[in-house]
C-alpha cells in the first residue's frame, strides 16, 4: 500500500442523544452523534412513540420565516432605492 494516502483510523465513540447510549468502535472520525440508535428507535424496541424530536414543521417554519424576513428587507431596500 501507498504511504500517506489512507486516512487516519481512530478509536470511535458513537452517542445516541435520545437515549444516551454509547458504543465503542473504529472509524475515521473520534466522535459520532445519532438522534437515534437500535435502543430508542421504534422499530427495534416496538414501543410506538413519535420520534420526531427536531419537528420537520417547525424547522420548515424557521426557514421559510427567514426567507420572509429577507423577502421584506429586499423589498424595502428596492422603495427606498426608487425614493432617491
Amino acid at each position: 500500500m501507498k504511504d500517506g494516502i489512507h486516512p487516519e483510523y481512530v478509536e470511535t465513540a458513537i452517542s445516541c442523544t435520545s437515549c444516551g447510549s454509547e458504543v465503542q468502535t473504529h472509524s475515521t472520525v473520534p466522535v459520532m452523534r445519532l438522534d437515534l440508535c437500535s435502543n430508542c428507535h421504534p422499530f427495534y424496541t416496538g414501543k410506538k412513540r413519535i420520534v420526531d424530536t427536531a419537528g420537520r414543521v417547525d424547522r420548515f417554519n424557521q426557514r421559510r420565516a427567514i426567507g420572509d424576513a429577507a423577502q421584506k428587507a429586499a423589498v424595502k431596500a428596492e422603495k427606498a432605492d426608487a425614493k432617491k
